[in-house]
């Protein structure tokens, strides 16, 4: 290891590290998870609840071309 990177992980305690560091990382990546995966559930339940809800398709796209057919 170069001079400058042994004294820096000498100076700094590895409880530093755990804890300033990797654990505020951590715990707001599971925090964005979760936020988003409950935002996919509300947007899937009120999807759900209407049955009249259908994509406008584009006359070039392929389902749209797909649906004239049958």
């Amino acid at each position: 290891m170069s001079p400058v990177m042994s004294a820096f992980m000498r100076e700094l305690p590895g409880l530093f590290l755990l804890a300033g560091v990797f654990l505020p990382v951590t715990l707001l990546l599971l925090l964005l998870i979760a936020y988003f995966r409950i935002k996919l559930m509300e947007v899937n339940e009120e999807l759900s609840q209407n049955p009249h809800h259908q994509q406008k398709r584009k006359p070039g796209s392929y389902l749209y071309q797909r649906t004239k057919r049958t």
